[in-house]
């Protein structure tokens, strides 16, 4: 028996037959015999998948150790042929896998660390090997599931860092971009800003976001911005992120200098001296840099018809106010000065501040005597009777001080006298008065030398002589104020103007007459007329002497008027009215001429009146 054609075990694996012998008898006999043929499997099929392509899922999160997939192939081969072997192909030597595959099972197992967002797939060749090295293929595809497990990136695609305080709502300031590497809702992002703040989130392209401002800035109130920027995806649980950025606000020049006072005021003693500091202003401004930087200036005006910077200057820098001169309270009490202080922005803005200097007094002015008037020409005598009781007024010595406050305060006192313990001065007000009665055996002369002192420290005085004639009428006194008038310093002026007055009047007279006679010859010989006439008359004005004091008790007024001629030997006396006491006024040029006014009656109704001395 032959074999006819080619066996398949995979196909058949045996084979019955039936032999039959039949002889060339007849009837001819047969016999038959059953052949069972057993096909013995040779390797001749190569391992087939199961599945072309096998696919599978996992989760990016999944351990390692999980089953991902199993596959399988068969093989038509039987026994030993039929065993077969799985493993991985076109693998590259350092290639990390993170699969593997059981050889005998077929089961895939994660044995590495997957990432979708590194490889969403994973495509590995398969092999089916049968011991004979006959191999099958097949494919298997893992597919990485993404889980929300990368948070959102910000990323600021442009940014300055700085922004103006006067940028209008709506003004950009930064360009966002925020990505998610997951997919799906895990990938989708929205950016918000934590705090609430003048700025705003708008979306622009997709991923993109722009910051612009929503309010007017001032850096004033709020130099530096810190922006917390939030990104958060829809994945469950939801993953964020923050991202802060520092926002600095740009100043501009939108504020004025302000001064701490509205206004200075300050003091200094007069007779200071000149470039001493007086006070320091000081101007602050909100601003930044070049905007705040100050710079103080005098405004013009006057003091006392002078520009103001004559009298004061002011530190640029500093804002130190100096005087340029000594200061006089008697003059100028009290000076406002106008300052301006500029900041140095473009443009500058300026305010402006009063400061009042304030002079204080110092005693540098001694006292003035206003009453009794001080005179070389003639001398007024105060006239006491002896009748005067004890705290009879004799005259009130009245004196001024140009100082101000204590310095100003005036006290009396008497400091000598002819007799100590007939008058005193009152201490505040000066009255002179009697202190004992009147005698006979009292000096009709008594002369009084006040001291006026202020209540400066220290302090300055004036001295007054004041005449006092004691006696009921004035022929009694005639006689001793005769020579008490002159006294030896008096005389000696006197007698040298009396000189120089003569001599000038004896010149004037020459010269006169030299003139007169010169005329009178040119007219004779023009005229040939001789004219005779008398002397001229030459008429005499004394001066009028008047004393009027309104300031204190006592008021004293004395005119009179002389006329006289050059044939007359008369004098007529007007007196006007005393209006107080009696007062005895002297004059040293005529030794015995006196008047004397009374309150009761005028002498001018007595025709023989002692005072009409020619």
């Amino acid at each position: 028996m032959m074999l006819h054609s080619g066996l398949d075990r995979e196909r058949q694996s045996e084979h019955t037959l039936i032999l039959t012998a039949a002889d060339g008898g007849e009837p001819q006999r047969s016999g038959t015999v059953k052949i069972h043929v057993t096909v013995l499997d040779a390797n001749d099929n190569a391992p087939v998948f199961t599945q072309s392509v096998f696919k599978a899922s996992v989760l990016e999160n999944a351990l390692r150790g999980a089953v991902i997939a199993r596959v399988s192939a068969v093989d038509a081969d039987q026994g030993y042929n039929g065993n077969i072997t799985y493993s991985f192909t076109h693998l590259e030597e350092d290639s990390s896998c993170p699969f593997e595959i059981n050889s005998y099972t077929g089961e895939v197992k994660l044995t590495g660390d997957i990432d979708y967002e590194v490889s969403p797939n994973y495509e590995i060749n398969l092999q089916a090997k049968d011991p004979w090295g006959v191999v099958g293929a097949s494919k298997l595809i893992i597919e990485i599931g993404d889980v929300n497990d990368n948070r959102p990136v910000i990323t600021m695609a442009s940014y300055s860092g700085k922004i103006s305080e006067d940028s209008t709502p709506g003004t950009v300031v930064a360009l966002i971009s925020v990505q998610d590497k997951d997919s799906g809702k895990n990938g989708q992002v929205h950016l918000n800003i934590d705090e609430i703040l003048p700025f705003k989130i708008k979306s622009s392209l997709r991923n993109y976001y722009t910051l612009v401002t929503e309010q007017v800035l001032d850096r004033e109130k709020l130099s530096k911005y810190n922006i917390t920027l939030t990104a958060t995806d829809e994945g469950l649980p939801a993953l964020s992120s923050s991202k802060t950025v520092v926002l600095d606000v740009i100043d501009i020049n939108d504020n004025a200098p302000a001064f701490s006072q509205s206004v200075y005021s300050t003091q200094v003693m007069e007779n200071n001296s000149p470039g001493g500091t007086l006070l320091q202003i000081h101007a602050t401004d909100p601003d930044q840099g070049q905007n705040a930087r100050m710079s103080y200036f005098l405004i013009d005006g006057d003091v006392s018809g002078n520009p103001v910077s004559a009298y004061f200057s002011i530190n640029t820098e500093s804002g130190v106010i100096q005087s340029l001169r000594s200061l006089d309270y008697e003059q100028v009490k009290e000076y406002k000065i106008r300052v301006k202080a500029q900041d140095g922005g473009s443009p500058p803005l300026s305010s402006n501040t009063t400061v009042i200097v304030r002079v204080q007094d110092q005693n540098d002015n001694p006292p003035q005597v206003l009453y009794p008037v001080q005179t070389g020409g003639s001398l007024v005598a105060e006239m006491v009777p002896r009748s005067a009781d004890v705290g009879y007024l004799v005259t009130k010595v009245v004196a001024v001080d140009v100082d101000s406050g204590q310095n100003a305060w005036l006290s009396y006192k008497l400091q000598k006298a002819t007799d100590r313990a007939l008058f005193e001065v009152g201490l505040q007000n000066g009255e002179i008065r009697t202190i004992r009665q009147v005698t006979d055996k009292d000096a009709v002369k008594q002369r009084l030398t006040v001291i006026v002192e202020d209540n400066g420290q220290p302090s300055r005085s004036a001295t007054v002589i004041v005449n006092v004639a004691v006696a009921d009428s004035f022929p009694e006194v005639l006689s001793e104020f005769t020579d008490f008038t002159h006294d030896k310093e008096y005389n000696d002026s006197l007698t040298f103007y009396l000189v120089l007055a003569l001599a000038v009047v004896s010149f004037l007279f020459i010269t006169c007459l030299v003139v007169i006679i010169s005329v009178k010859v040119y007219r004779w010989r023009q005229s040939r007329v001789l004219y005779h006439s008398n002397l001229p008359v030459i008429p005499y004005y004394p001066p009028r002497y008047s004393d009027t004091l309104g300031t204190g008790t006592l008021q004293h007024v004395y005119n009179y008027e002389v006329c006289r001629t050059t044939d007359s030997r008369k004098s007529d006396c007007k007196f006007g009215r005393a209006g107080s006491q009696n007062v005895l006024i002297m004059d040293p040029s005529s030794t015995g001429t006196m008047q004397r006014i009374q309150s009761e009656k005028s002498i001018l109704d007595e025709p023989d009146s002692p005072l009409e001395v020619s």
